[in-house]
């Protein structure tokens, strides 16, 4: 799995390095002017989609092989968290960007298991906390936080003030 995890994210970043990136941010910004400007937006996300069903695939092929049975309404229905715990961990590490999401699930997990071992009862709660928290002093993430306070780290120019 963790193979699987480093190929998406090698195979992700030479994507992005293309020209099909550039469409793929085109089309977050603004789906509407990228059309304009004469990018085939429905073959470009269909495109995506592929990519992405590709590597869930094979990591759904692995959970099963892992498992040894799959029922669907586990799988398809895994709860009404799991959904949201998904789009915080993406929030979270950053959007827009590929080391977020990796970053995110990483903080998430820690202070999930942090949560449920200190907090007998309360996770739930404190978890609850944790996406207010987040949403109102890290609404860009940590990626976006650092890259708004220390540009210099991420190698962007920085004129200094005179």
């Amino acid at each position: 799995m963790f193979a699987l995890a480093l190929a998406t994210f090698f195979v992700l970043r030479a994507l992005y390095a293309t020209k099909f990136g550039l469409a793929l941010n085109a089309i977050r910004d603004d789906e509407d002017k990228a059309e304009a400007m004469g990018l085939q937006t429905t073959q470009i996300k269909s495109f995506a989609w592929a990519v992405s069903a590709l590597f869930l695939g094979i990591g759904g092929g692995l959970a099963g092989n892992l498992l040894g049975f799959i029922d669907p309404r586990d799988v398809a229905f895994a709860g009404a968290t799991f959904g949201v715990w998904m789009v915080l961990m993406a929030i979270l590490g950053g959007k827009g960007t590929l080391w977020g999401p990796v970053i995110g699930a990483v903080v998430f997990h820690i202070t999930q298991e942090l949560f449920w071992t200190y907090l007998l009862g309360w996770q739930r709660v404190a978890l609850g906390l944790l996406i207010v928290g987040i949403v109102v002093f890290f609404p860009n993430g940590i990626l976006g936080t650092l890259r708004e306070r220390h540009p210099e780290w991420f190698g962007e120019k920085v004129e200094e003030r005179a």
